[in-house]
């Protein structure tokens, strides 16, 4: 996650398939799109991406990652099909600029024993 390679194992990795985590942006942040990113088909040693995020939500949070309500910023999927970056535009704008970010993984594509997140961005204005 926070690693600078993307060759495969080089990421965090956690038990299961669904998972969070939360972010703490540099500065308050009106997030406009996210991206995940996981390694090609092409460099999986078993030439699938079931470890792969598939089903994913994003929350923000003003000021704590405490807050009891974070605000839903949309529900999104991963394609393994698709390239190894793939970007997902804000559902539900609010033009509120949040100092946290959630990213909760619903589903993988078909790991049972862990998903692996190489790569998470948000992208927006200050």
């Amino acid at each position: 996650m926070f690693q600078p390679g993307v060759r495969p194992g080089e990421c965090w990795a956690f038990e299961g398939s669904e998972g969070h985590l939360v972010v703490r942006l540099s500065a308050p942040t009106r997030p406009a799109a996210f991206s995940l990113e996981h390694v090609p088909k092409s460099m999986s040693p078993t030439g699938r991406l079931d470890s792969a995020p598939r089903d994913f939500e994003v929350y923000g949070f003003v000021e704590s990652d405490l807050e009891p309500d974070p605000v839903f910023l949309g529900r999104f999927s991963y394609s393994a099909d698709g390239d190894p970056i793939q970007f997902f535009e804000v559902q539900r704008p609010t033009g509120q600029a949040f100092r946290y970010v959630e990213l909760k993984i619903v589903s993988n594509h078909g790991n049972v024993h862990y998903t692996c997140l190489y790569r998470f961005r948000v992208h927006g204005s200050r």
